[in-house]
């Protein structure tokens, strides 16, 4: 095995997903070498803290506009030395020129199959469409909203699926598997924007009960 791949993780929220990364890739095949948040407070940044990961607070209404708020962070992460981006619960958009310094080395969890449901309350926007299957996707993120390159997916079927909430809690345990296997496929040089569709074939397996992706 070679040197773990460095990668920033970005936060806004409670962090589970972050706490996945932790607990599975963390000093194995990656290295979290930076936690940036969007908002100062958020749960995650604890998280980041207890296992020893630098952390630093990015919050939009500190800086003139969005474009500086991006900087700050590029200048930040690229400083930590990371190779790799992921967005796990960030909540705020990340400009052209963001993208462009990290161009193919961004990806996002978002819990929806996408195309379908893309952008904020994804699970919301699926509970009233009146769905009975539910999902997550990894995908690379370009400038479109949730219109990158998909990495993996993977679907549960919920015929009675209650509340936004009830459905995030079910959804979780595939936002952790798949995002983790993401960002190994990632260290060991099996996956690239291009080559997105292949890659989502060989880390979308299916678990027992769930609906093929």
């Amino acid at each position: 095995m070679g040197d773990p791949l460095p990668i920033a993780v970005l936060v806004s929220g409670a962090g589970t997903n972050l706490q996945a990364l932790i607990d599975r890739v963390h000093g194995r095949e990656a290295e979290i070498v930076a936690v940036a948040s969007s908002v100062a407070g958020a749960p995650a940044l604890s998280r980041a803290a207890t296992a020893g990961v630098p952390v630093e607070v990015f919050a939009r209404a500190d800086y003139p506009d969005r474009a500086a708020r991006d900087e700050a962070l590029g200048e930040w992460i690229s400083q930590r030395g990371a190779r790799l981006v992921v967005l796990a619960g960030f909540m705020e958009l990340l400009g052209a020129p963001f993208l462009a310094r990290f161009a193919g080395r961004v990806i996002n969890v978002h819990p929806s199959l996408l195309p379908a449901f893309p952008g904020l309350r994804a699970i919301e926007q699926a509970l009233d469409y009146g769905v009975k299957v539910f999902g997550v996707t990894v995908h690379f993120v370009d400038q479109g909203v949730d219109t990158g390159p998909v990495i993996a997916q993977r679907a549960l079927e919920l015929p009675a699926p209650g509340s936004a909430a009830e459905v995030r809690e079910a959804l979780r345990p595939l936002e952790h598997d798949l995002l983790c296997a993401a960002v190994r496929s990632l260290a060991a040089g099996k996956l690239h924007p291009q080559a997105a569709a292949t890659g989502a074939e060989q880390l979308a397996g299916r678990a027992p009960g769930e609906a093929g992706a």
